[in-house]
């Protein structure tokens, strides 16, 4: 598509935005009524300015306080017994961590009693990387510890790096996120709400495995826990490393041999890694991986401990920002959908942030650019978000602080092609479908039996107009397992059929094919309708083109299923059925992100 416009239509691709009104129930316009707030609503911070020299985002307006010393603080963990092992049984386990406090004139931190003008939030982000692949506690981290201190500290926050057990100088074992790790977790929490500088109000936030931290304090429950900014993080292990029963390759190893070593330092502290949750993960992951199931017939509650989701739901009380990237295939985006809706809808306070980034922040330029086509490469370098700083800034004036009006409670949620728009929840709470029988579409690549070395290759109808697919579509096929086999295993790419550009995949194991966490065990021959569901997507495919599906018996890192590698024979007939989730947007439902002069191609008229 052509780049070159005129001058007046380049003036209207930008104006349209800020002035976009509601196409339908879903779609927010028009921003913030309070006129007299600091930061503009998004739609309309495309004239903003920030400093983008850092590998960072930095606040539009700097605090005024200074930075304190950094002080070590060991919190006890009473909880942690004998039953516990580890340092349970040794006695005395603690979490360690590092907190930066702000400069306040007269604020004496180490008196036993502080006047209120002294008792300060505390943002913390919580995980095992200090000292191990990283800096130690006390040293601002460069992947978020240093980005918090500098932009919030001087606004009257404190920020604590805090070391899960096992890891840093934090002591016991490492625990992978069990109940053991979440009793520290809240241990430091508890602390950091009641300590003589805190005002009682604590927020968590980080990515990865610091962004599955919060979900499980959430899951512990605090009164002092305001407010959670999980990014790409785990609403639980399983839930992650199984996908309707089909495992990723590090599933079955990831406590022992992958995070394992983090607690092991050649010391006399190593035999601390003596407790429950180590020695059951030898044999969690390898069996989950042969049934693909929890393992709670077995009479075992090792994952379970580990699903955070249903617990914070019951036991938490605060706000939650969820921030995700849509080419995030590390942590996967069903991380985020639809736990999104399913907190909305349980009355939380929750705003969502999903670009199109892999496992990465908003703001982080060297991430961003090293995107492939289909895989975030169109939508750079809209992605970057240098109004993150600000954003964050605004979410923990409100709820660790109580000061400003409340955010918007929305989803800012970017397509493949680079377009930013709001939408009241996400996925969308108004969808259309369309369905596609398979005896509508054609099979030009392949024959319907796959084996561990072929593909089928179908091509459905071409679109008349554009088209949004958004959220996880569904596919529903039938398949036949071998004669000599009680299972099999399917991956379904779905890519662009003019460019083969990737958009979106499903993987499931056959033993799951109703969906859930719930498999059965197949018989010789058996033909079954695979629902399978497609992860979270949010593509824009122009009119005169259309897609293909690839449907192989396995694909990115997913391991096939345990029983068998036999051939799978998928029906083609009208019985399986493509369902794609669709939703009306246009280019005048978008919005520009600060620091972009160039219009979206997409929305470029051409002369």
């Amino acid at each position: 598509m052509s780049r070159t416009t005129t001058s007046l239509v380049l003036v209207l691709l930008f104006v349209a935005p800020m002035l976009s009104g509601c196409f339908g129930s879903d779609v927010i316009g028009g921003g913030s009524d309070d006129s007299d707030h600091w930061l503009p609503p998004v739609e309309d911070r495309a004239h903003l300015t920030y400093e983008n020299g850092d590998v960072f985002s930095r606040v539009s307006n700097n605090g005024s306080y200074g930075i304190d010393t950094v002080r070590s603080i060991y919190v006890s963990v009473p909880a942690i017994t004998l039953t516990d092992g580890g340092a349970g049984a040794t006695g005395g386990a603690e979490v360690h961590l590092g907190l930066w406090l702000p400069q306040i004139e007269g604020c004496d931190y180490d008196a036993a009693e502080l006047p209120e003008e002294c008792k300060v939030p505390i943002i913390a982000e919580i995980g095992p990387y200090y000292n191990d692949g990283d800096v130690d506690a006390l040293t601002p981290a460069n992947r978020l510890g240093r980005f918090l201190i500098e932009n919030f500290v001087p606004h009257g926050f404190g920020v604590a790096q805090v070391s899960v057990f096992g890891t840093g100088n934090s002591n016991h074992c490492m625990d992978l996120m069990g109940l053991d790790e979440q009793e520290g977790i809240h241990a430091a929490v508890e602390y950091l709400g009641t300590a003589p500088f805190s005002n009682g109000a604590v927020g968590i936030i980080g990515k990865s495995y610091d962004g599955s931290t919060p979900w499980e304090a959430a899951a512990m429950g605090s009164e002092y826990l305001k407010t959670i900014v999980p990014m790409s993080g785990l609403i639980g292990v399983q839930d992650l490393m199984w996908r309707n029963g089909s495992m990723e390759a590090r599933g079955a190893i990831m406590h022992n041999g992958v995070y394992g070593s983090f607690g092991l330092d050649g010391d006399s502290g190593d035999i601390e890694n003596a407790c429950e949750g180590y020695v059951e993960g030898y044999y969690a992951g390898p069996l989950a991986y042969v049934t693909g199931d929890n393992l709670a017939w077995m009479g075992s509650d090792y994952w379970q401990e580990r699903h955070f989701l249903t617990r914070a739901m019951e036991n938490y009380a605060g706000s939650v920002y969820i921030i995700h990237g849509l080419q995030d295939w590390n942590v996967d985006p069903h991380m985020a959908f639809p736990v999104h809706r399913m907190m909305q809808d349980a009355g939380f306070d929750v705003k969502g942030l999903y670009g199109q980034w892999g496992h990465d922040y908003p703001d982080r330029l060297s991430g961003h650019q090293g995107l492939s086509s289909g895989r975030g490469g169109e939508a750079f370098p809209f992605t970057l978000r240098w109004d993150w700083a600000d954003d964050l800034l605004e979410w923990f004036d409100f709820y660790l602080k109580d000061e400003g009006p409340q955010p918007r409670l929305v989803a800012e949620v970017q397509d493949n092609m680079g377009g930013w728009r709001v939408e009241g929840t996400y996925p969308p709470a108004e969808q259309d479908w369309l369905r596609f029988g398979m005896d509508e579409c054609s099979i030009i690549g392949g024959g319907e039996t796959i084996t561990s070395s072929s593909s089928l290759r179908i091509e459905c109808p071409f679109f008349d107009e554009d088209t949004r697919i958004v959220g996880t579509p569904t596919f529903h096929v039938d398949a036949t397992v071998s004669a000599f086999s009680t299972s099999g295993h399917l991956f379904v790419e779905m890519v662009q059929a003019s460019t083969g550009m990737h958009l979106g995949h499903a993987v499931m194991d056959l033993r799951f094919h109703a969906g859930g966490k719930d498999g059965e065990v197949l018989g010789p021959g058996e033909t079954v309708n695979a629902k399978m569901e497609f992860f979270g997507m949010d593509v824009l495919i122009p009119a005169g083109d259309g897609i293909h599906l690839i449907i192989s018996q396995t694909g990115e890192d997913y391991i096939p299923s345990p029983v068998s590698m036999q051939p799978v024979t998928v029906g083609v007939g009208a019985t399986s059925i493509l369902s794609l989730s669709t939703v009306e947007r246009g280019c005048d439902d978008l919005f520009m992100p600060p620091m972009m002069t160039d219009p979206y191609p997409q929305c470029v008229v051409e002369e």
